[in-house]
């Protein structure tokens, strides 16, 4: 049996040694498997710390493995993109334990060595299982045609992709993307529509400083080019079933999803506010569509605000969390929050503490 308790205990010893772990798991594994370093990107900057910590995390809490088993599942079929096989597993778990073993020093048993092996297989077999079933009814990857690319501003361009076929997603999941601009780099984006007719989907895209990709799409990607999209994840944002009332508050390109998730409720209308958080005017790149929206359904309610307005523009000053409660948009709502990550806590510590129910607020884990 795994002692799951000693496991998370030998896994903070290790992660105290910082990012001494990510640099030997991966000179570890890419020089007894070599031919594991495809599986990567050429920079490996923002990637390094990914994994090691992701498996050290999900590995050493193996006793709660049962609840995380439809997150592992969904990590296997997405993993199908980068090229990984059942085979690549066993040379990852190796390296992981190498590296466990190295930085355990003389903390390191027999006992402990038997547990992190058990635990790992486990995890590893409800990845490749999902991969293996995926591959009889899904591809790992669409690739899309580039049909439309406008830039709303210097840093914001909404694409529009065309997938060969049909790429089935939920609004309020995202898609990963990759281009051939930055090969074997991988970024998640949430679709800004439903699913439609026709399979094309819209993105909303800003360019962060050092963000490889999205500089990339933003900056260098034209009309015609074409990116590889990988499988829908995540259910943070996924509509729930219900009749009440819905906020929305999104901050940034954050509005995406939830657009998203205004065309579904346009189905089955409910009671909707939708708060979209920009720092100033100028950053209200899509406000016209979402205006457009707001004018069409008279179930929906749009609240443009600003950090600051120097020019006078009549747009409401404060954070769309503050505004929804003041309001009174958020008691008894079913409340979904997107956003940079700041943004979505520090408006779960406003809407908590006026009063609302946590189990009411939705949003995607950071990093998931």
């Amino acid at each position: 049996m795994i002692d799951a308790d000693r496991l998370k205990k030998n896994w903070s010893l290790v992660a105290a040694h910082g990012d001494q772990v990510p640099l030997y798991f991966y000179s570890t594994l890419f020089l007894t498997h070599p031919e594991t370093r495809d599986l990567f990107p050429m920079n490996m900057a923002a990637q390094r710390d990914k994994l090691v910590n992701a498996l050290g995390a999900v590995v050493s809490n193996v006793d709660t493995i049962d609840a995380v088993v439809p997150t592992l599942q969904a990590l296997g079929r997405d993993h199908r993109k980068f090229g990984a096989l059942r085979g690549h597993y066993p040379a990852v778990g190796e390296a992981l334990v190498a590296t466990l073993e190295h930085f355990s020093g003389p903390h390191w048993t027999p006992a402990i060595a038997a547990d992190w092996v058990a635990a790992y297989e486990l995890v590893a077999a409800t990845m490749a299982d999902a991969a293996d079933a995926a591959a009889h009814y899904t591809p790992p990857w669409w690739d899309a045609e580039v049909i439309g690319h406008e830039r709303r501003d210097l840093e914001t361009a909404v694409i529009t992709l065309a997938p060969g076929t049909r790429l089935d997603y939920l609004p309020g999941q995202s898609v990963s993307l990759c281009t051939s601009l930055r090969p074997r780099v991988w970024r998640q984006y949430s679709p800004a529509n439903a699913p439609r007719p026709d399979g094309t989907i819209e993105l909303h895209v800003r360019s962060i400083d050092g963000g490889e990709v999205s500089t990339a799409l933003v900056s260098l990607l034209r009309v015609g080019d074409t990116l590889r999209v990988g499988p829908a994840t995540g259910s943070g944002l996924t509509l729930r079933p219900g009749s009440g009332p819905v906020a929305l508050i999104a901050g940034g390109t954050g509005v995406a999803p939830l657009k998203a998730l205004v065309e579904q409720l346009a189905a089955a209308p409910r009671p909707t506010s939708l708060y979209w958080g920009t720092r100033s005017p100028a950053g209200m790149y899509c406000v016209d569509q979402l205006n457009a929206l707001a004018a069409r359904y008279e179930w929906l309610e749009f609240v443009p605000c600003v950090d600051e307005d120097m020019w006078g523009s009549g747009v409401r000053i404060g954070s769309p969390a503050e505004l929804a409660v003041s309001h009174g948009r958020c008691i008894g709502a079913d409340i979904y929050l997107c956003g940079p990550f700041g943004m979505v806590e520090s408006s779960r510590k406003i809407l908590v503490g006026a009063g609302v129910r946590s189990e009411a607020i939705y949003f995607e884990p950071s990093g998931a």
